[in-house]
């Protein structure tokens, strides 16, 4: 029998726990005996751990006890985990753990756990939109994705926020099956009443604009008139002249400061109000596209399909609140 456990602490987000876990529970219902899956809960504390939403889960054991070596090794996410001190004992549990394991990972935030035991050096993780930019700052030997709603990479795997989990075990048991094993995910996916794989990456949840930086700076007053003028035409001669720089220094200012260039900072600019617009309003494609300065339809759909990996059609069946949309 494929055994499972998956960790969890007090304060861990209950759904990076029984989204997995219904995921392989449900599987069990459609394979025989000898195929089904063991399913076990460490704990970090002995006894009750409240969960994030005050839900009580209850671990098999703690994990110091646990020497087995599991088939998947899963690390759930917690809201409050990303500023929580490295626990010296958990980690070097994990590291052995992990090299016994045939596969580990991580659920959301669950990953920096993982970066604590040093198991994600060199390794593409995936982790929640929200939390991509510490794990990349606190781990920076690590290839963080901060779209995909789940990375594989060898023996890790991981998933981004939350329901992706579900994604992730879903994966996990389409590979596991064999030629059988994307009908088994399919079987379960049904029953679950989930996708067997959504579309777009999360980026389609997650704001793309770059802070504004102090009011005073050259880079801070284009990114404003930038805000100001999507509908127009904007390049980094334009910007540049604005603020009297150079246009090749002012790229090079821009993306030091910022981290992007200013024709992707530009793009992003145009894609959120774009997504706004989707989400608040039942405006044709072609007026949204002409008010965001994509100019066609075409182009803002090739743009949606590019970055969020949906097109500005179904971004907008996704989020909108709009009752006639």
């Amino acid at each position: 029998m494929p055994s499972i456990a998956i960790l969890i602490f007090p304060g861990v987000q209950a759904l990076d726990v029984s989204g997995p876990l219904d995921v392989f529970a449900e599987a069990n219902g459609f394979l025989p005996p000898e195929r089904q899956y063991a399913i076990e809960v460490l704990g970090t504390q002995e006894g009750l751990l409240r969960s994030s939403n005050g839900l009580c889960l209850a671990a098999d054991r703690h994990y110091a006890q646990a020497n087995d070596a599991y088939d998947l090794l899963l690390v759930a996410g917690g809201p409050g985990l990303p500023a929580q001190p490295i626990d010296a004992a958990l980690s070097a549990w994990l590291a052995q753990a992990a090299g016994r394991a045939g596969r580990y990972g991580s659920s959301c935030n669950g990953a920096f756990l993982l970066g604590h035991a040093g198991l994600l050096g060199g390794k593409k993780v995936a982790t929640h939109w929200n939390d991509a930019a510490a794990l990349a700052a606190r781990f920076p030997l690590a290839q963080v994705d901060a779209d995909s709603i789940y990375v594989h990479d060898g023996k890790l795997v991981s998933s981004a926020g939350v329901t992706a989990g579900i994604d992730l075990a879903l994966s996990l048991l389409a590979e596991a099956g064999g030629v059988g094993g994307a009908q088994l995910a399919l079987q379960v996916a049904r029953r679950l009443v989930v996708y067997t794989q959504r579309q777009g990456g999360q980026s389609q949840f997650s704001p793309h604009l770059t802070p504004v930086l102090d009011v005073a700076s050259p880079v801070a007053q284009a990114q404003q008139y930038v805000l100001a003028h999507l509908g127009e035409a904007l390049d980094v001669e334009t910007l540049a002249q604005l603020v009297a720089m150079s246009p090749r220094n002012f790229a090079r200012v821009f993306a030091r400061e910022l981290g992007v260039t200013p024709a992707r900072f530009i793009e992003s600019a145009r894609l959120d109000a774009a997504r706004a617009l989707l989400a608040a309003s039942d405006a044709p494609l072609k007026t949204i596209a002409w008010r965001c300065g994509f100019g066609t339809a075409d182009q803002l759909r090739a743009v949606f399909l590019r970055r969020l990996g949906v097109s500005a059609r179904q971004y907008r069946q996704h989020f909108s609140s709009h009752p006639g949309a």
